[in-house]
């Protein structure tokens, strides 16, 4: 049975799945949903025994209806091959207590490889499928992770161009550095002059700009995103849950049906959103953990029910989730509010002219499913000091939002018992000078690629490719400009 895809904004607006991809954003300016979340239609014991290629399958075969086994194959086989360093895809690692599930071993050491390595695949066939002649220009913003993740993905894909806008002070030296390194003729980075809510922002508009959508087309030109906000991004994030929960299984840690906590360090909302819909799969999750930095607007939100992005910016430790704007967090309200694409529609353009909405008490208890709290600057680098002092394992800032917040959530609910999987999104080299002046403040003088050979020795890991690869690498995007002048530059790169 073929699975449709419905606008979070609007009840009649309806595509496959592969339009879906093709589009990134639907035409109201809503999100893409699936009209309902399948089962799982294998057994635990079957996907315990599973690599995590045939798990994905497992998966996207479930929401991705109208792609044949064949296609999604193809695309799963090209996007977790030799780029991913370790043939697991995606370990789990026993530390103090938790399982971390390292997401960060593909090529650009951030967990977004893991959908942004199939995306281009996706999309090239969705474009086949639905006879699209014209070339597919990726339009996204980053606050970090995403841009180097979808740069690599898209390099040199015939029929696309990408372009990506980044906050030019918002991001850390090996994030950026990785960013305007980036080699291919199809390639173009742009720093901007503000943050990431105002680069997402300025992004959301020209996807619904009509009068630029006409001039696009006439050139030869079509909008899609990378962003999470795409539905083939969100999708492949659900694979690593079911293949961490059946990992669990495999290795006997949990018994069968047994339910666990999943942590998840959250900025954009969509990798928790996947988590959630893992649970809604089939999969035993007992609490979603939603763990917030300084910018805690998702645990205000869980708290009282009020998103408010009405407040001070923070630039923290763990850049890809300084957000005030989490657009997968209307997926979640689409669907506490009945699926009621008309009272979602409305709450979003609250937030749009005010900052802010306020749910119902009703749609406030449809989220027991989820715990929220939120970490410091100071807890996070406690947390990734004193994991590496007890166990020598060291984590990055975002991670250790995450397990700051998991320890939180034990204090505050007596949960100990509960088998937990945190979501470690990056590798801590990908901030090293975070990580290590967490480990100790002597190593303050040493220069960003000294941090990384230290890092490497205290922690006895080898250092990932993709930070060799950037040490001696040439800046090739240099463009910087201000937010109202995003349209301005995208047209200029397309010789429009």
């Amino acid at each position: 049975m073929e699975l449709m895809y419905a606008s979070t904004r609007d009840a009649n607006e309806k595509v496959t799945a592969s339009q879906a991809i093709l589009k990134g954003l639907a035409n109201d300016g809503g999100l893409y949903v699936p009209t309902e979340i399948p089962s799982l239609d294998v057994s635990m014991e079957e996907l315990s025994k599973m690599t995590y290629q045939e798990t994905a399958y497992e998966v996207l075969k479930l929401f991705l209806t109208d792609y044949t086994e064949e296609e999604l194959k193809n695309c799963i086989n090209a996007a977790y091959d030799s780029k991913f360093d370790t043939e697991e895809i995606a370990p789990l690692v026993d530390a103090d207590g938790a399982y971390y599930l390292e997401l960060f071993h593909g090529p650009t050491i951030a967990f977004k490889d893991m959908a942004l390595s199939i995306l281009p695949h996706l999309l090239i066939t969705a474009a086949r499928k639905n006879n699209v002649k014209n070339d597919i220009v990726i339009l996204t913003a980053t606050s970090g992770d995403t841009g180097k993740a979808a740069l690599a993905g898209f390099a040199d894909v015939k029929g696309t161009k990408i372009i990506v806008f980044y906050p030019k002070n918002g991001v850390s030296p090996v994030q950026e550095k990785q960013m305007v390194t980036q080699k291919g003729d199809n390639t173009f980075v742009v720093g901007i002059h503000g943050n990431f809510d105002q680069a997402q922002t300025g992004v959301k508009k020209m996807f619904s700009d009509t009068e630029l959508a006409k001039e696009m087309d006439a050139a030869g030109y079509q909008f899609s995103s990378a962003n999470s906000i795409n539905i083939g991004r969100l999708v492949p994030q659900i694979a690593y849950y079911v293949y961490a929960y059946a990992k669990l299984y495999a290795n006997g840690v949990i018994a069968k049906d047994e339910k666990i906590n999943i942590v998840v360090p959250t900025g954009n909302f969509g990798n928790i959103l996947a988590a959630f819909y893992a649970k809604n799969m089939g999969i035993p999750v007992a609490k979603l953990i939603c763990a917030s930095n300084e910018n805690k607007v998702l645990y205000d939100f869980f708290s009282t029910g009020t998103y408010d992005k009405n407040r001070e910016f923070m630039l923290t430790s763990s850049p890809s989730m300084d957000i005030l704007i989490s657009s997968n967090l209307e997926r979640l309200i689409y669907r506490i509010a009945g699926e009621d694409a008309a009272k979602n529609a409305a709450l979003m353009k609250e937030l749009n002219t005010t900052g802010k909405y306020e749910i119902t008490s009703e749609m406030k208890e449809k989220l027991a499913d989820f715990y929220g709290n939120y970490a410091s600057e100071k807890e996070t680098a406690d947390t990734i000091r004193d994991l590496y002092e007890k166990t020598g394992y060291v984590i990055d800032t975002h991670t250790a939002v995450a397990a700051s917040v998991y320890h939180k959530y034990k204090k505050d609910t007596n949960d100990a018992e509960t088998k937990t999987v945190i979501a470690s999104t990056a590798s801590p080299f990908k901030f090293s000078r975070s990580v290590m002046d967490a480990i100790d403040p002597k190593y303050d003088s040493l220069s960003e690629f000294e941090l990384v050979d230290e890092l490497s020795k205290i922690g006895n890991v080898k250092i990932p490719q993709a930070i060799e690869e950037i040490r001696s690498a040439e800046v090739r995007h240099k463009t910087v400009c201000e937010v109202e002048e995003m349209p301005k530059v995208v047209k200029q790169f397309l010789g429009m």
